[in-house]
């Protein structure tokens, strides 16, 4: 039987959560979350570290008390959710199909929310040649065993990649005993949040290797050592900067991919730059009344710029469900120098909308420049800019005013 629903969030997550609030905030009754997992919160509830809250809640909160914060929220507005229940298909009619327990369910929603994360590149994505011993495992899912399931594992590590679940990991494994021997990025900057290096890395006596990958694995059962190389500027390896690191562990920490197989499925289209859909200003992606929001849509460096980036979707959708949308004549977005990706990709209507960016590279003393053939619309001057940290400014209804085409670069 196919059961109606007025909203369907796919996740559990800090969008998928905040995502439900804002909904039920805004007069909408009719909604249903579905998580794959056996708990609400995501990835949070693993992340026992503090940081998290400061700009939604101005208060340094650990992963599982921000998770928290929404989880009580949906439990008092009494907004339903499956739990341990995996949508396997979603069809552009917004059909979606669920297996749990239960067996399958069959739902079809007026709006779909796509919350459902990302996952972690693994040895087999990045290639690593070598044995397959014991003892290598992503980031993310140290963080897991450790934390969630107190299981302790390794005693002398490598951590490939800089990115900030693996400085955290350095962090938590030297404060239960490991030795962290290094962390090496491929990259000649840090593909983490600043923050991240001094107080995990640096504070720690932990050594940061930039310009340096893991090229060979060897181990016979267990993971006995790893051979370490240095990256030239033009990508390849320098030979004679090969030198061998013995260690029982090695955490791959080398990006996330948001998990788009379900927006595949639906007909969606997804950008090549950041792996999630291709969005306009209300969140909504080529399909009607599908909307993308946190991980899955783009990889955030803060857990606030999720539960945000989900709130301000709402809008839209209540637009959707009330039948005000109405797409005018798309205004033209191109990148300039320096900027790797903006979302939303297209624009139909003019409202209050908020861009974000990632750069290239690293800089210092650099200012956005929005403008149409040369005219001005708008600056925003940043002291310092990072790959790692997400750029987001708001341009008004009055500044998108009669412009056909919008130009931003970095200079």
């Amino acid at each position: 039987m196919l059961k109606e629903k007025e909203v369907i969030i796919i996740g559990g997550g800090a969008a998928g959560l905040a995502a439900a609030v804002a909904c039920q905030e805004k007069g909408i009754e009719d909604i249903l979350i579905i998580e794959r997992n056996a708990y609400l919160g995501g990835i949070l509830n693993q992340c026992i570290h503090d940081g998290f809250g400061l700009e939604k809640f101005n208060s340094s909160l650990s992963g599982p008390e921000y998770a928290q914060k929404y989880i009580d929220q949906v439990k008092e507005k009494k907004i339903p959710f499956l739990l341990d229940s995996m949508v396997i298909d979603l069809s552009t009619q917004k059909e979606v199909t669920v297996i749990n327990r239960q067996g399958l369910q069959h739902y079809r929603a007026k709006v779909i929310i796509l919350a459902m994360g990302c996952r972690e590149r693994t040895r087999g994505a990045i290639s690593i040649p070598g044995t397959r011993p014991a003892g290598i495992y992503t980031a993310g899912v140290a963080q897991e065993l450790i934390n969630l399931k107190n299981y302790m594992v390794g005693q002398k590590i490598v951590i490939l990649g800089s990115g900030d679940i693996g400085m955290i990991m350095a962090r938590r494994l030297t404060l239960e005993g490991a030795e962290v021997v290094l962390v090496a990025e491929k990259l000649p900057y840090s593909s983490g949040l600043p923050r991240n290096i001094n107080q995990c890395l640096y504070d720690f006596d932990i050594p940061l290797l930039l310009n340096h990958t893991v090229i060979d694995i060897k181990g016979n059962g267990r993971l006995s050592e790893v051979t370490l190389a240095e990256v030239g500027k033009r990508g390849g390896i320098i030979p004679k900067s090969k030198r061998k690191v013995a260690c029982d562990t090695l955490l791959l920490s080398v990006g996330l991919i948001p998990e788009n197989e379900l927006s595949r499925q639906a007909g969606i289209v997804l950008s090549l730059i950041t792996a999630g859909p291709e969005v306009d200003e209300r969140g909504q992606t080529n399909v009607p009344g599908i909307f993308a929001c946190g991980n899955v849509l783009q990889v955030h460096d803060i857990v606030d710029n999720v539960s945000l980036e989900a709130e301000y979707i709402t809008e839209g959708i209540l637009d959707y469900l009330q039948g005000r949308i109405s797409e005018s004549q798309e205004i033209k977005m191109t990148l300039g120098a320096g900027l790797r990706y903006v979302v939303p990709q297209k624009i139909f209507t003019i409202k209050d909308t908020i861009f974000s960016f990632r750069v290239n590279q690293p800089g210092k003393k650099k200012t956005l420049v929005f403008e149409e053939d040369q005219k001005l619309i708008k600056k925003k001057y940043f002291p310092r800019v990072n790959p790692a940290e997400m750029l987001r400014v708001k341009l008004s209804s009055s500044e998108l005013k009669d412009i056909n085409k919008l130009k931003v670069k970095l200079v």
